[in-house]
C-alpha cells in the first residue's frame, strides 16, 4: 500500500520532466547563440539590419550580432569574401560581380529599392557648379561625376542619366562617401547622385544643389542587395534563412513607419528614434530626425529581388567592359532565397 503513491509520484515527475525538457529544446537557446558579423553603413538605407537588432529580431532567431561599420560597398563585399563578415546589405558593384564570379559571394535578397510615389537618390551638384548655370541633369555634360570607385552603383547611375541625356560625363573616384562630399563642398567635384537623407540637408545647407531624381532615369532600381559568401548561402542556410527573417521583419517596422506612414506618428518617432543611434549618431537629435524622416526610401519586403533590375545592371556592366560577357544572373544570385 505505502509503494503505490511512491511509483506514482516518480511516474509524474518524470513526465514534468520530459516536458519541461521539450519545452527548453523548443526555445531558442540564448547562450549559444550563433555569433555572426553584419556589414553596414550609417545610412538610413541599412535600417533594416539596425531595427531587427534593436528590437530583438536577430535574438528571436538565435542570432548574435555584432555590426562592422564601412565607407564604401567596395570593402563590405571584401569582407564578406574573406569571410570577415557573414552578411551585408550593399549596391550591386563591378568589384562585388567579380567576387561572385570567383565563387566568392552569393546575393540572396533585396534591400532598398526605387518605387514610383516614394521620395528616392537625387541627382546633386555643388554650389559652384549651379552658379555656372548647371540647374538640370541634362547641362552636366563634359563635367566631373564624383564616384566612389569605378564599376560602382554610383558610376551606374550616372552613366544611365548621361545615356538618357546624350551627354558625356567625367568620372572622378574618391573612394569615401565623406570624401565626395567633401570635394562637392569646396566645388572641386561637379555632380553626384545619392539616398536623400544626404541629398537634402545638403541642399538644405546651400552648399549642394539638387536638380533631379534618379528614379527619372532608372525606374524601379534595385538599389542595394542582400548578400554572404558563397559558402555561407550553400552551407549555413538554417542560419542563412534566420538572418532573412529578422532582416525582414525589421525593414516592415521601417516601411510601416517612416515609408508608409500607416504605424502612427508616435511609432514614426520611435523609429526615427532608434535609427539616430546609428545615423547622424554625432548630430544632435533634433537636427538629425528630419533627415532621417525625409529620406526614408522602401525596403524591399520580405528581402524580395527585382531580377529585371539585377539584369539591367549586369548588362550595363557588361556593356562597359567591367565584367566578362559569360557571368550570368545565377553567377551572382542564389535564388533559393528569394520569397
Amino acid at each position: 500500500m505505502q509503494k503505490t503513491p511512491k511509483i506514482a509520484t516518480l511516474k509524474f515527475m518524470t513526465l514534468v520532466g520530459s516536458a519541461a525538457a521539450s519545452i527548453m529544446i523548443s526555445l531558442p537557446s540564448y547562450a549559444d547563440d550563433t555569433k555572426i558579423n553584419v556589414g553596414a553603413l550609417r545610412f538610413t538605407s541599412h535600417a533594416a539590419s539596425f531595427v531587427a537588432f534593436e528590437r530583438g529580431y536577430f535574438k528571436d532567431e538565435g542570432l548574435d550580432v555584432d555590426f562592422k561599420f564601412f565607407q564604401a560597398a567596395q570593402p563590405m563585399a571584401v569582407g564578406v569574401a574573406s569571410k570577415d563578415i557573414d552578411y551585408a546589405v550593399t549596391a550591386i558593384s563591378g568589384g562585388l560581380i567579380s567576387l561572385a564570379e570567383k565563387g566568392a559571394i552569393k546575393v540572396i535578397g533585396g534591400a532598398l529599392i526605387e518605387e514610383k510615389g516614394i521620395d528616392g537618390q537625387k541627382i546633386v551638384v555643388s554650389d559652384k557648379a549651379f552658379n555656372a548655370g548647371i540647374t538640370s541633369p541634362d547641362k552636366l555634360d563634359g563635367k566631373s561625376f564624383a564616384i566612389t570607385q569605378a564599376g560602382s552603383s554610383f558610376h551606374y547611375m550616372g552613366a544611365k542619366m548621361a545615356a538618357q541625356e546624350g551627354i558625356q560625363l567625367t568620372y572622378k573616384p574618391l573612394q569615401k562617401v565623406g570624401t565626395i562630399i567633401g570635394a562637392l563642398k569646396s566645388g572641386q567635384i561637379d555632380g553626384w547622385s545619392i539616398v536623400p537623407h544626404i541629398a537634402k540637408p545638403l541642399d538644405a545647407g546651400g552648399a549642394v544643389h539638387i536638380i533631379g531624381n534618379v528614379a527619372d532615369y532608372i525606374p524601379n532600381y534595385q538599389v542595394t542587395t542582400v548578400f554572404t559568401s558563397a559558402d555561407h548561402a550553400a552551407k549555413e542556410q538554417a542560419t542563412t534563412k534566420a538572418f532573412l527573417r529578422a532582416f525582414s521583419k525589421g525593414a516592415s517596422d521601417f516601411n510601416k513607419a517612416l515609408v508608409d506612414k500607416t504605424a502612427g506618428e508616435a511609432a514614426a518617432e520611435d523609429m526615427i528614434k532608434l535609427v539616430h543611434k546609428y545615423v547622424y549618431a554625432d548630430r544632435p537629435y533634433e537636427k538629425a530626425a528630419p533627415s532621417i524622416r525625409n529620406g526614408a526610401m522602401r525596403i524591399s519586403p520580405n528581402a524580395s529581388l527585382n531580377i529585371e533590375s539585377v539584369k539591367d545592371q549586369l548588362d550595363w556592366f557588361k556593356s562597359e567592359k567591367l565584367i566578362k560577357d559569360s557571368i550570368t544572373l545565377d553567377t551572382l544570385v542564389d535564388t533559393s532565397y528569394l520569397p
